[in-house]
């Protein structure tokens, strides 16, 4: 660990990370004033580090401190075929963003097979979970388009997530693909292995290597296209339509069972404090009434619904995916494999390892499949006759596939679903439509209709 001896001496320095970090898509303090307060660099071969930059910022809004991995390649003279990437001049270098540089890259690669440069800083441990031979002639690729981390394939064999925001404490991303392989279950991307450093709080967790799934769907593109063919062919029925998704649904949600029972017996279960998650859940409907004055009209009544499940009991809460929907889902050849399991974005990652319901990620999906076909609706509206049946349509292609999801995942675990647990189901799913009005009044508010109309439709069916 090698704290930055030009820190103190070249504002610029700090000026150029401070530039950078404010501009990058994964930035999640945007709007926020701050400054740079430390850089730690850790060296992993000839001019290529990963840096540590903590910031504070200005405002008294929460958190109040952040630390972004930045890691760079410097180079005597410019380099035109990094150009894009480049983050500043500083110390007689010029240096880049090293996720846009191959031969950066190469060397993360062959750290993580054991051949680490001489000059690397032993500081970083680079550590296994499954064996693999990985491909050290193969080129890397970074996918464009991430919100908050930073991907890069190596060839057709493996993918590295660089963790863009990092926290000293266990990676969830990290730590439950380690217990979902190591059980050898079939539905998540095998994890090949981390890199960290450590820390006085615990290991600070900066990349994972894991099985690249080249030939993948997108869950959610697949769930699009589904839902399109469905309101365009008015004469079918959801299941008598070419592309039906209801199959694809039932095989989702056994597989998220199975991911859930081998959860539920890796990492440690309580019973589930529904009280407390009622209280939850009503203080984010209350916090949502200040963002979204939409809602204030029926808050009392899904508050009602939190209500409900205030004295539910005899149920479990162990660690769970925490933030799925069908962008978190891939289609392979060999069937479904869940991505992503950090958890939401927004919360801390104290909350997100805490243990939860496993109907958190039921609720999640179904949410999923009206978002998509509510997406199709606002694509596809046209006049106000087609705009009907285009919303009538596509409705019944979320309780199709609803219906086909639950089945899957009840049937699986081998119980179907008590009125306790499909009271907790309907809370988990007016949560996460309050956190999608959030979201969306924050940051796109043209899709605010769809969560809005999502918690109408609540509203006036029984708690």
């Amino acid at each position: 660990m090698t704290p930055d001896p030009e820190f103190n001496e070249h504002a610029e320095h700090r000026a150029h990370l401070a530039s950078y970090v404010s501009q990058a898509r994964w930035f999640g303090g945007k709007g926020r004033d701050f400054e740079v307060t430390s850089v730690t660099s850790y060296v992993l071969g000839p001019g290529v580090t990963t840096n540590l930059v903590g910031l504070r910022y200005a405002d008294a809004g929460a958190p109040a401190t952040d630390t972004y991995q930045v890691p760079l390649s410097a180079y005597d003279q410019p380099q035109d075929r990094l150009a894009h990437a480049a983050v500043g001049f500083w110390g007689g270098q010029h240096h880049y963003d090293a996720v846009h540089d191959r031969d950066a890259m190469h060397l993360w690669l062959r750290a993580f097979a054991g051949q680490r440069a001489a000059v690397a800083d032993e500081a970083v441990v680079f550590g296994t979970v499954q064996e693999h031979d990985l491909d050290l002639e193969a080129h890397s690729t970074l996918f464009s388009g991430e919100q908050s981390n930073s991907s890069v394939a190596f060839g057709e064999d493996a993918i590295l997530k660089v963790f863009r925001r990092v926290h000293a404490g266990a990676n969830p991303d990290i730590e439950i693909h380690t217990v979902l392989t190591r059980a050898g279950n079939t539905h998540v991307a095998a994890l090949y292995g981390w890199a960290e450093v450590a820390s006085e709080a615990g290991p600070i967790h900066l990349a994972m290597l894991q099985q690249f799934l080249r030939t993948a769907s997108d869950g959610w593109e697949l769930a699009l296209a589904s839902v399109r063919n469905l309101v365009r062919q008015t004469d079918l029925e959801p299941e008598e339509a070419g592309g039906d998704f209801a199959a694809e649904a039932y095989r989702l949600g056994a597989n998220l069972a199975e991911i859930h029972t081998v959860l539920a017996s890796s990492f440690a279960a309580f019973p589930l404090d529904s009280a407390a998650v009622a209280a939850t859940m009503t203080n984010r409907l209350d916090a949502a009434v200040d963002v979204v004055p939409e809602i204030a009209a029926i808050r009392d009544t899904l508050a009602q619904r939190f209500d409900a499940i205030a004295e539910v009991g005899g149920q479990l809460a162990h660690r769970v995916h925490g933030d799925l929907h069908l962008g978190q889902t891939l289609r392979t050849s060999l069937g479904w494999k869940l991505v992503d399991f950090e958890g939401e974005p927004a919360k801390d990652l104290a909350e997100r390892q805490e243990p939860d319901s496993p109907w958190r990620d039921v609720a999640g999906m179904i949410r999923s499949f009206d978002y998509a076909a509510s997406t199709i609706v606002r694509d596809l509206g046209g006049t106000d006759t087609d705009a009907g049946e285009v919303a009538h349509r596509a409705g019944a292609w979320t309780a199709h596939s609803t219906a086909a999801f639950l089945t899957g995942y009840t049937e699986q675990r081998g119980a179907p679903m008590s009125e306790d647990e499909a009271a907790l189901l309907r809370a988990y799913i007016a949560d996460k439509a309050i956190y999608e009005a959030t979201y969306e009044a924050r940051n796109r508010p043209g899709w605010l209709p769809i969560p809005l109309a999502a918690l109408a439709g609540i509203a006036v069916t029984a708690p």
